[in-house]
């Protein structure tokens, strides 16, 4: 390569190798950025669809999760299903407060189960729930919602009771 052609083109080359550094690995948003309430298209089972968010310490962690409203959505759940995503799951929101309890007949793969408090916070974790068991999996007090997610996920992730789920039903 000429001189010239190295000050034309190595000039881009060595921008474009530093904006490939900078960038953050997810495409371009803030890293650790929490967006929920965002308008999604519905799930291919016909589900509403929202974003959520679990604050773990410093760490946020984002997910697209089905909104199973209605008792006869609440009750196929992730029935039938042979895969989830990292980043997908399903939450279960209640009308009022209750001490929730969820079983795995019919659901092909293990599940974390999230029971969630009023105020947001995780109150426990069932993780890695067998798949087709009919024992009962409860939180241990009343809870507004549960989020179900593949099994062994809040473990990777560190996720814990405690931990913040943020999210806006639409």
């Amino acid at each position: 390569m000429k001189c010239e052609e190295f000050m034309k083109y190595g000039g881009l080359i060595f921008a474009l190798a530093i904006s490939a550094c900078t960038l953050p690995a997810n495409g371009g948003s803030k890293a650790n950025a929490c967006a929920t309430g965002a308008a999604l298209a519905p799930s291919a089972a016909g589900l509403s669809q929202t974003q959520l968010c679990i604050t773990s310490g410093t760490k946020k962690h984002t997910f697209t999760v089905e909104i199973a409203r209605s008792s006869m959505e609440q009750a196929k759940g992730m029935m039938f299903r042979t895969e989830l995503a990292d980043d997908a799951g399903m939450i279960f929101p209640f009308p009022e407060p209750k001490v929730a309890s969820f079983w795995m007949k019919n659901t092909v793969i293990p599940l974390d189960i999230i029971f969630i408090r009023e105020n947001g916070t995780i109150e426990s974790i069932a993780e890695n729930t067998i798949p087709y068991s009919t024992e009962p999996v409860s939180a241990g007090e009343p809870v507004v919602s549960v989020l179900e997610l593949r099994g062994g996920l809040t473990f990777e992730l560190g996720i814990k009771a405690g931990d913040k789920v943020i999210w806006q039903a639409k």
